[in-house]
């Protein structure tokens, strides 16, 4: 029977084959494996030369023996809720950037917004022995959360995680964002602001509303006019049209995403509305399609670069530094206002009982091409 020492062993390495590296590179069998594990004490050019033969020779590590050998993969769980939805690619970018620095793998997964398939896809990546797992999807089962916390593996949350060790969160600063873009519409005078909300079953679209409610009460503005979406560009076009019913409608509209944000400017175009002339839209989340929408679209930036590289950070000081045992980590993600286009100064109208019902927020459509400017012309608002 062929014996493996631990030096060795997490690798898809024969003891010929070890031997063989060792001596085309003219060193020991012990300095193949430390150079292969990537340990640092060994000599830059002694590991250069081993690397050097296991290009050549094509040998690749086995991480399924590794993990069983090692105790750790080096592989990171990543949840989000649907990757078709342009708020999440740059996550994923950005978290599997962090993790090839820091020589992980991730393993990623959607859920759709299907508990089920959530509960599925957490056990399937603990079963896999990752090193922990980034819950990105802003809600989730409460029963899930509760299965969850006695499972050894470090958890990420945003926003929904419970307050125990080795589950960290991320708490993302709605209220920022969100006021500063009610202020910028009621600087803008504009006095009818609508809000197109979240699917109700997300706590991140409740948060979202109740920031809204919130900076609209510290204002004297009524909150009331708001009206229910799903997150998507077909709810933003509907919404739109249901707003368009009103005998007083709004003349800016706040939305819960910038898909919703999208589709309002859509239904916009569609039912003769000039944005931001007739009717001033705000987005959420700011993602890359933003800026190049007619017209770019004033946004609450949620940076999906920083929300990845805090939640790569806390899986990484669980996982490198033991703290999981000992402390609860709390993070922190605020939002600011981005202005672009799409708002301007609320329209002088005449009573709504003298307008004819459809032209009540419309004109007529513009025919000219709107020029975009430089792709940086954009201004945050910091407090």
């Amino acid at each position: 029977m062929i014996r493996y020492s631990k030096s060795f062993a997490p690798f898809l390495l024969t003891p010929m084959d070890i031997r063989e590296i060792a001596r085309r590179a003219k060193v020991s069998i012990a300095t193949v494996s430390r150079a292969i594990n990537r340990v640092p004490t060994v000599d830059p050019q002694l590991a250069k030369r081993v690397w050097k033969v296991v290009d050549e020779l094509g040998y690749y590590p086995n991480t399924q023996a590794r993990a069983l050998v090692l105790g750790r993969s080096r592989i990171f769980g990543l949840i989000v809720s649907e990757i078709t939805n342009p708020f999440f690619p740059e996550i994923v970018q950005t978290f599997e950037d962090l993790a090839v620095e820091n020589n992980y793998e991730i393993l990623l997964t959607s859920t759709v917004h299907d508990p089920k398939r959530m509960e599925s896809s957490v056990r399937r990546m603990i079963e896999r022995r990752v090193d922990g797992v980034a819950i990105l999807t802003f809600g989730m089962e409460e029963s899930l959360i509760e299965h969850l916390r006695d499972r050894k593996v470090p958890l990420v949350f945003v926003d929904v995680g419970p307050d125990v060790p080795g589950i960290a969160n991320i708490r993302i600063n709605y209220l920022n964002g969100i006021r500063q873009a009610v202020q910028h519409l009621a600087a803008l005078r504009h006095r009818r602001i609508a809000f197109i909300a979240g699917p109700q079953y997300l706590k991140s679209a409740g948060a979202r509303r109740e920031a809204f409610e919130d900076s609209m009460k510290e204002i004297g503005l009524s909150p009331d006019l708001i009206v229910i979406g799903d997150h998507r560009m077909e709810g933003g076009m509907n919404a739109l049209l249901e707003l368009n019913k009103l005998n007083d409608p709004p003349t800016a509209v706040l939305c819960s995403n910038d898909m919703t944000a999208i589709g309002v400017l859509r239904e916009a175009y569609e039912q003769n509305i000039n944005i931001p002339d007739d009717l001033s839209v705000v987005g959420f989340d700011d993602i890359h399609l933003a800026e190049f929408t007619i017209p770019p679209l004033t946004t609450v930036q949620m940076s999906q670069h920083d929300l990845a590289k805090i939640a790569f950070n806390a899986l990484l000081q669980e996982v490198e530094y033991g703290s999981s045992s000992r402390e609860r980590h709390n993070y922190e993600l605020v939002t600011s206002l981005v202005l672009r286009r799409s708002t301007a100064l609320a329209p002088i109208r005449k009573s709504a009982a003298t307008l004819p019902k459809t032209n009540r927020i419309a004109k007529s459509r513009r025919t000219s091409i709107v020029d975009f400017g430089p792709a940086n012309h954009n201004s945050r608002v910091t407090d």
